[in-house]
Formats: C-alpha cells, structure tokens, sequence
C-alpha cells in the first residue's frame, strides 16, 4: 500500500470516531508524520471545537517542523468559530499537506489549499478521495442543496413483506440487525418517523447501545394526532422531540405540545393535504440539521422517495418468506408505471448482519 493510503486511513478513522457529533460541521481527521513516524493525531470533535489540524499539532508539538500532514478534508483558508486552520500548519513549519479531498462548500474551496501553496508548502490532493467524501456526504448534500442527507432504512423479509397480514412486525429482523440500527441512530442527528409508526409501535427512538447518542426524534403528523402518552415523550432525557406538521394547525394543541418541550415545524401543505416533505428538509437544513435516519413505514417512505430528498438507502432483509397479497410491503402509493422511472440505485453493498442481510446504496 502506498504510504500516503497508509496514513489517510489512519486520519480517516480517527475523522469517523465524531460521526454524528459535528454538525453542522463536517467530520476530519488529521495525522502529522514525521521520519515515518505518527507524531501527532487529531479529529474534530464538535462544533466549537478546535479542527482535526489543531489537535494533531498540539500532539505533535515542534516535531510537527519540517514533517508531513494528512488531512481527510482541504484545510479552512477563514475564520468562523476557529481560526483557519491552513494559518495553523503554515505557523507550525510543516513542509508537506496531502489532502484527501478539497472544501465541497464553493464558496472557500481550494482556498486552504492556495494559501499552503503560496507559503511554499508542497500540496497533494485526491488520497483516498472516495472514502472522504463518502464520510462527509452528509455536510455536502447540506452545503450544496441546503437540506441534510437522508439515509432511507427499511426492514422486509426476503419476499418484500414488512408484517404478517395481521399486523405483526416486531421483530422480522434479528437481535444484530436491530444493534446495527441503535449504531446508525447514534450516527445521525435525526431519526424520523411518521404519526403511524407512533400510533401503531408507540416507539422510543433513542439510541439503546453503550456510549450512544440520542438523536432529535422527528414525528411527521400532519394533523397532529400524536397521542397525550405516547412514549417518545419521555425516551431521552438529552434529545428534543420535534414534530413537523402543516402551517395552518394551531391553538390549544400547537400550545401543548410547546409546553412540554416540543418543538412543532410547520410545513407546506401538499395537493392531498400532508405535509410537503421538501420544505420539510429545508427547515431541517436551516436548523442546521445535516443528517437524517429515517425509519419510517411504507406511506412515508414513499412520499420521501417521490420527494427525491433520499440519498442513501439501508435495507435489511430477514431470511424469512412471509407471503400473502394482504401483508405490507416496503412501500405504499401507486409506484411508477413504467421500468425507466424505478428508483435506481448506485454503489450497492451487501453485508450479512448475524443472519440478516443489509443491502447499502446511493439513491441516484
């Protein structure tokens, strides 16, 4: 393996340990390597924080002189809530930058790597490019089209069927799927779900594994049916409730909801009376919200596909056959009449998760 491979693996790892954490920021990682040798590691951690290349250069100290560094994303050329971070490698006398990829954001890319150049640092870019932007997707589907990444997860037998024909769901996956699925809730800053997996499941949605992070709980509930004793309520002490519903409810019920602590969005309303899921994601973008989860059922799922505000899919699949025209399929609505207009999906992976199978890809 070539060498700078070797290092921006490590970077990053260490960028991936802060998945979920970051927003609105994106993830990075950053290794300072000096006569083959890791001096200093870093990653940023959350909003306000310092950036990856400020934790590796406090690591490295004045061996970080004269040594190389690796960062999975283009060094900051401004001042935000940090100094800019290309400033920081040029003080620290590093002689080399190699870059996984540049800023995705127009607006600065290309900059940190122009002002590395012209302080005579040699630049390398496009080490381990994929990998990093795969990492990132989140901060560049909100930077680029100001709305969060949205990761579509489902769960079916191996025919497609969500529950029994009487309505029995829990669980048609096993116990590792549904560990994974705790794992992708801690990686997300949403998880969403609609008004009927509340009614029917009455879910917790918080994030059930050691060290976890609770996401935002966001509920689509047009007309605000949302049950008085719903769990969700009280199923995280440390992440909101949010209910995104349309702009013209208001009143009592609007003002019950504020007062236990919820956060109600109003949205657009649609031509068959739902909430308009675009504007939805837009709120979500302004909120500076950059991924979501979505663990919705089959009616809501759909409207997101149709929508075209899904970005990555997470299908898992039970080795079980359920049958019958009455049981649920993955989703509702008409679907398309003709094969050029399915849904098609890129990058497909497929992994076997204790005796289920999750099927990963890009919605294109």
């Amino acid at each position: 393996m070539d060498q700078d491979q070797r290092y921006m693996d490590q970077a990053l790892r260490l960028a991936a340990r802060a998945v979920g954490r970051t927003r609105p920021n994106p993830v990075v990682g950053c290794v300072i390597v000096a006569d083959n040798r890791v001096v200093g590691r870093g990653f940023h951690p959350k909003a306000g924080e310092p950036h990856a290349e400020v934790f590796a250069l406090r690591d490295a100290g004045q061996k970080a002189k004269g040594a190389t560094a690796y960062v999975t994303l283009e060094p900051c050329s401004h001042t935000g809530r940090t100094p800019p971070c290309a400033q920081g490698l040029i003080k620290a006398g590093v002689s080399r930058v190699v870059v996984a990829m540049t800023d995705p954001n127009p607006k600065v890319s290309g900059a940190g790597l122009q002002m590395l150049q012209s302080a005579g640092i040699e630049v390398a870019t496009g080490v381990r490019e994929e990998e990093a932007k795969s990492l990132i997707k989140p901060f560049t589907t909100w930077v680029k089209h100001g709305r969060p990444m949205l990761t579509l997860k489902m769960a079916a037998s191996l025919d497609g069927k969500t529950a029994t024909r009487s309505g029995e769901s829990q669980w048609i996956t096993g116990p590792y799927a549904r560990k994974y699925v705790q794992g992708m809730r801690d990686r997300h800053d949403v998880v969403l779900v609609g008004i009927g997996t509340v009614l029917a499941d009455d879910p917790r949605l918080n994030c059930r594994i050691a060290g976890g992070r609770d996401p935002i709980r966001l509920v689509v509930d047009s007309n605000l049916q949302i049950p008085h004793s719903a769990t969700i309520y009280e199923s995280s002490d440390s992440a909101p409730l949010w209910i995104a519903t349309l702009e013209k409810n208001s009143g009592q019920t609007v003002e019950r909801l504020s007062q236990r602590g919820v956060k109600v969005i109003k949205c657009k309303e649609t031509s068959d009376g739902r909430v308009d899921l675009v504007h939805m994601m837009q709120q979500l973008g302004e909120l500076e919200i950059t991924s979501v989860l979505s663990e919705a059922g089959g009616i809501l799922s759909d409207g997101l596909l149709n929508a075209g505000v899904v970005d990555r899919l997470a299908l898992f699949l039970a080795p079980k056959l359920i049958g019958g025209h009455e049981a649920p399929g993955l989703l509702k609505g008409l679907g398309v009449a003709e094969l050029a207009k399915a849904q098609k999906i890129s990058n497909l992976k497929v992994t076997t998760i204790g005796d289920d199978l999750l099927i990963r890809g890009d919605i294109i």
